[in-house]
């Protein structure tokens, strides 16, 4: 197709995955800049890549949720327990409703926790690839406060399955260089413009993640970032805690 007929995001994207498929397996390092490293990001993923990158709290690996081969690629990489359930990130909180049941919520419910460092579970709906956590009914859904990410998100239009930058049973991770070992498993690696490792090394956590799959209840099944803050704000609108059985 002659360039000039293309839109530009289409044309972008052509471009980004010439140079994707020209990058050797060492030169794969990108920040987290503009439409070019959007497109590099996108690519990656629709080419079955796992990437690391910056989220709004610790670094994440990222795959498409919908593509089988990918999911059990992270697994591999993350060595994993396969038991584990993935949690998904989309766009926006009008894009929760495709992958997770939300009939039972409150008017502008979500909007009270997202975007942000939560974790929503809820039921999951049938649209969710059966092979991401299969077994399971319900699924985590974030929608990170990270402009990056939800950008790369919107251009692929599908769901990404998020989880921590690291080795399971290792420290979370806030660079690249503390996973370097695992740079040849990864398409592509991706640093935000401005590093943010020394401001936010007291803060190793994650996201907090809450099941609302019941309604009018809520259980903190991980405290993390914003812990405090969700709790007040479900029980603002007279949601019980459950607490952890463990």
């Amino acid at each position: 197709m002659n360039p000039n007929h293309q839109g530009p995001t289409k044309f972008l994207l052509n471009t980004s995955n010439i140079e994707v498929k020209l990058l050797s397996k060492t030169n794969k390092h990108w920040f987290c800049g503009g439409p070019r490293s959007m497109a590099a990001a996108v690519n990656l993923l629709l080419n079955g890549e796992v990437i690391a990158l910056p989220t709004d709290t610790i670094y994440g690996f990222a795959a498409l949720a919908q593509n089988q081969d990918a999911i059990e690629k992270l697994y591999k990489i993350k060595k994993r327990d396969e038991s584990k359930p993935l949690a998904i990130c989309v766009y926006s909180i009008k894009d929760v409703h495709n992958w997770g049941v939300v009939d039972t919520l409150p008017t502008r419910f979500l909007e009270d926790l997202l975007p942000g460092p939560v974790t929503v579970v809820l039921k999951r709906t049938a649209n969710l690839n059966p092979g991401l956590n299969p077994g399971i009914d319900n699924v985590g859904i974030r929608v990170p406060n990270s402009k990056f990410i939800r950008n790369v998100v919107k251009m692929i239009n599908q769901p990404l399955a998020l989880t921590s930058a690291n080795e399971s049973n290792k420290p979370s991770s806030l660079h690249p260089k503390e996973f370097e070992e695992l740079w040849p498993q990864l398409g592509g690696i991706f640093y935000p413009i401005q590093d943010e490792h020394v401001k936010r090394d007291s803060k190793r956590v994650g996201s907090t993640v809450v099941d609302l799959s019941i309604y009018g209840k809520f259980k903190i099944l991980r405290p993390g970032v914003a812990h405090k803050s969700v709790v007040g704000a479900l029980k603002n609108r007279q949601w019980v805690q459950e607490e952890d059985s463990q």
